[in-house]
């Protein structure tokens, strides 16, 4: 069992995005003025397109968002959804493409491992709506998933509930 169930943990992460709201903003150089508008009135397209790339960030926030839709493919899986869960594993496809462009030197295992051939077998399994064969897909894409991050060199994240409890 999960020490923090999914609702609370969105009501931490909400109460933290808030409080970074409150927080005093940053010094603005004597060059730029500061702004609601942080990318409107960026100074020039040089500055606005260092602000996108620090906020959009690297791969974390993509694979932040898969994590989020695998457990919703474990829920789905378990209630026998398997249109929903078919809806998250297409859209993991997507969230891992878009970061693939910010973070391409992660293009090859994760073409290797994942979306070449295993993403569409998995895809495959979900859309049987066939029980065993749903439940051995979602077995499929957590080995994918532990794989690939063992590939790149960050095996520690396979060490936290998200793969270390039973589906």
């Amino acid at each position: 069992m999960k020490t923090i169930s999914k609702k609370v943990r969105s009501i931490l992460i909400l109460a933290g995005c808030l409080a970074s709201l409150a927080a005093p903003a940053t010094q603005a150089s004597e060059e730029e003025k500061a702004s609601n508008h942080w990318l409107a009135d960026a100074p020039n397209e040089q500055v606005k397109t260092q602000r996108l790339e620090k906020y959009l960030r690297g791969f974390d926030q993509p694979m932040w968002e898969v994590g989020e839709r695998y457990e919703s493919i474990v829920d789905a899986i378990k209630d026998k959804n398997y249109d929903l869960a078919s809806y998250h594993w297409k859209k993991i496809k997507t969230t891992i493409n878009n970061g693939l462009m910010k973070r391409p030197a992660r293009k090859q295992n994760a073409d290797a491992i994942l979306l070449n051939s295993t993403w569409q077998q998995i895809a495959d399994d979900f859309a049987s709506k066939d029980p065993k064969r749903a439940a051995a897909g979602l077995t499929k894409a957590k080995g994918a998933c532990m794989a690939c991050h063992i590939a790149e060199g960050v095996g520690f994240m396979n060490n936290q509930p998200l793969f270390t409890e039973d589906d």
